[in-house]
């Protein structure tokens, strides 16, 4: 029986490499593709969806959601990802077009037809935090909520203290986070180091000669320069597809996982978009009275992926594109 996933994008270059691995794993049926702006405007965001899943031969629909942040003016990242979001290949309009339903009406509709499902975030949480907002009775539907975002005890890397997913629309974070749905978070930080495709990896990919491959490789161009200015790191960094490989496969891709309770900063200027994690569990076991007597009783809400297998990760990239 294949699985049911459901996936909230703002679709650029790794977004679209993330797409891939769900659309084409053996016991995976996505149910529906919701789009939110983010990385690129959401026409785009959009576009570039419906390419992705054309180049799959997947016939999903793709539906069209929140154009901004809840309470925030949009803030794009077309610096990293191109002009296009997809390194700025200039590649053709999709045949199809996103359905007339609304993405937030869809990820509720579809997750209360489908008990069980999983859902996997890859942008900003705008739509999920109106979707379970409106239907707080989805929160008990879905089984995994595998959230790309976050920066959990690390640097960020649109600020030194958050991730953009979660800078972008803190306000709809802080609500998914503390909605009741089984969020797991795969910070950005586990993208980095090994974890980047190297650049002699880069040309493995290249060399399997399928479209999906050149695809990979050729809308992350833009994506491989801007690693390197960001984070001083040569390669891809891959923060979508690596969240999705945890959403695919967490028995053996996940190394090492917590439950914690985990607080997204919405008021400071300076930590925007923090994600704060009581590693320690300071704020929910009563140890720390006093100065932090206001966050007792505070308690986990959060799955912390702290490790992957690298090995393993990489190898389900490329089981997909060969």
């Amino acid at each position: 029986m294949p699985r049911p996933f459901i996936i909230d994008t703002d679709t650029a270059s790794d977004d679209a490499v993330a797409l891939i691995m769900a659309l084409r794993w053996p016991d995976v049926d996505v149910k529906a593709i919701t789009v939110v702006a983010g990385n690129v405007g959401l026409d785009q965001c959009v576009r570039n969806a419906l390419y992705t899943a054309e180049l799959c031969g997947a016939d999903v629909p793709v539906y069209r959601g929140a154009e901004k942040p809840l309470v925030r003016p949009a803030a794009a990242a077309e610096w990293f990802h191109g002009q296009d979001g997809l390194g700025d290949m200039n590649y053709p309009a999709p045949r199809r077009y996103p359905e007339r339903q609304h993405a937030v009406d869809a990820l509720i509709e579809t997750i209360r037809a489908n008990p069980g499902i999983v859902l996997v975030t890859l942008g900003p949480l705008t739509n999920v935090a109106l979707a379970v907002s409106q239907a707080p009775d989805i929160a008990n539907r879905v089984s995994r909520c595998v959230v790309m975002g976050g920066a959990a005890c690390t640097v960020g890397n649109v600020t030194p203290a958050a991730e953009y997913n979660i800078w972008c629309d803190p306000e709809a974070a802080r609500i998914v986070f503390h909605s009741g749905m089984p969020v797991e978070m795969v910070g950005w930080e586990l993208c980095r180091g090994d974890a980047n495709i190297r650049m002699n990896e880069i040309e493995q990919i290249r060399a399997f000669d399928t479209a999906l491959a050149h695809f990979t490789v050729d809308c992350n161009r833009v994506a491989i320069e801007a690693n390197y200015r960001q984070s001083r790191e040569r390669g891809m960094a891959l923060p979508d597809p690596v969240a999705m490989s945890v959403a695919l496969d967490p028995d053996t891709v996940v190394k090492r996982a917590s439950l914690h309770y985990v607080e997204v900063e919405t008021s400071s200027d300076l930590t925007r978009g923090m994600t704060v994690v009581d590693q320690l569990d300071v704020a929910s076991d009563g140890r720390n009275r006093g100065l932090w007597s206001e966050l007792v009783s505070r308690q986990p809400n959060v799955k912390v992926v702290w490790e992957i297998d690298i090995p393993r990760w990489k190898e389900m990239l490329y089981s997909v594109l060969r």
